[in-house]
């Protein structure tokens, strides 16, 4: 049995989605195994609660499966399959209302922890919901500002605006303590 496994660990992504779309389940379990972590990490970062996360990963990667010939190899397979999780999770937000209340308030400032250090997931909770969604989406999920605003159902300038606020507040938050220089990161939109 640890041979089929060791053929398709050896394999480059797109080899795999080429096997997947033949048929071959193996292929895309291994592609589940690769990326699924990264997926719900997305997801989380997003806002999604663990338990939420696991379902609309497994959901992302079912019709990541389902669409497997759609994927061409231009991109790198986490990247497409993070933007169907993304959306996927978007939708389940827009069908619960609770994109309606998008607002820009302040978040409340915490300071790192006890140790001294802060990481990337606390200084997401603390940007407003709209700044936390568009950051993760354009620079987590790879997602074009233009393709952001139109799964948020917001003008690009303001899909732009909250990323840039976010950057600033992550900046603040982030480069003090750690160094993280987020400075020279551009936009993909």
């Amino acid at each position: 049995m640890a041979g089929p496994h060791l053929k398709f660990a050896s394999l480059h992504d797109v080899e795999l989605c080429t096997h997947a779309a033949t048929g071959e389940r193996r292929a895309f379990g291994e592609l589940v195994r690769r990326h699924g972590s990264a997926v719900r990490g997305v997801l989380r970062r997003m806002g999604a609660q663990p338990a939420e996360a696991d379902d609309v990963a497994q959901d992302a990667f079912l019709a990541a499966f389902e669409g497997i010939a759609e994927f061409r190899g231009e991109g790198a397979f986490a990247s497409w399959v993070k933007k169907i999780a993304a959306r996927l999770y978007l939708r389940r937000l827009q069908k619960d209302r609770r994109l309606g209340a998008l607002s820009v308030e302040a978040a409340e400032e915490e300071g790192p922890d006890a140790d001294g250090r802060i990481d990337l997931d606390e200084a997401l909770k603390a940007l407003g919901l709209a700044e936390r969604l568009c950051v993760t989406l354009c620079y987590g999920a790879g997602v074009s500002h233009a393709e952001a605003a139109e799964a948020l159902n917001l003008p690009l300038g303001t899909v732009k605006s909250h990323v840039k606020r976010g950057l600033e507040k992550l900046r603040t938050r982030l480069a003090p303590s750690t160094g993280v220089d987020l400075s020279g990161r551009r936009g993909n939109g």
